[in-house]
């Protein structure tokens, strides 16, 4: 009569252990793997869009004052860093921003005289270079809470349009690049009307 088997629990036991183990260490190895992936998703960032910038009438932007003001601007101004244009970037323009969706700061150079620019126009000097502002209930289309800014004595106008909030760092820091590369000439407002 042939015999039955016979178990030896703690044989089985021992052949169980190491397979329950290699389960166990699988299955933390995946949760790890799983736990990697998501911080690694959660803290990758979409690449900032470029900042769309409407053509605007820039007859001076590619003369030598603005050409000189372009190659001195700076990467950062305060919070803000330099940011992409998109393209066609129009010509004698830059653009700044806190945030990868921030409202930028943006300059142009080489436009013409503001329209509200006469005789008579409150002026503020930052830094020894005189500026006009143009709120943004004056300026066509403009949002609220954005300001823009004319430097008035120098041979081009260069425009700094600011968001609400951004404090007086870009003002001022570009006000120290522009007195350093383009040469301040006397004021010529317009007649008042």
């Amino acid at each position: 009569m042939p015999t039955a088997p016979v178990y030896d629990s703690d044989a089985d036991a021992d052949l169980g252990r190491p397979r329950r183990a290699l389960l166990i260490a699988a299955v933390a190895l995946a949760v790890v793997a799983i736990g990697a992936i998501l911080v690694i998703a959660a803290t990758r960032h979409a690449p900032p869009q470029p900042v769309v910038l409407p053509a605007v009438a820039a007859p001076q932007a590619t003369n030598a004052a603005c050409r000189a003001l372009a190659d001195a601007l700076p990467q950062r101004l305060g919070d803000y860093q330099r940011a992409s244009l998109a393209q066609p970037a129009p010509p004698g323009a830059a653009a700044w921003r806190a945030g990868p969706d921030g409202e930028p700061v943006v300059l142009r150079c080489g436009l013409d005289r503001p329209a509200d620019f006469v005789v008579g126009s409150p002026i503020q000097v930052v830094d020894r270079v005189q500026w006009f502002e143009v709120t943004a209930g004056q300026q066509s289309g403009g949002e609220a809470g954005r300001s823009t800014w004319y430097t008035v004595d120098r041979p081009v106008y260069v425009a700094l349009t600011l968001p609400s909030g951004s404090g007086p760092t870009p003002i001022q820091q570009l006000s120290d690049v522009i007195d350093g590369t383009v040469a301040a000439v006397p004021i010529n407002p317009a007649q008042a009307r």
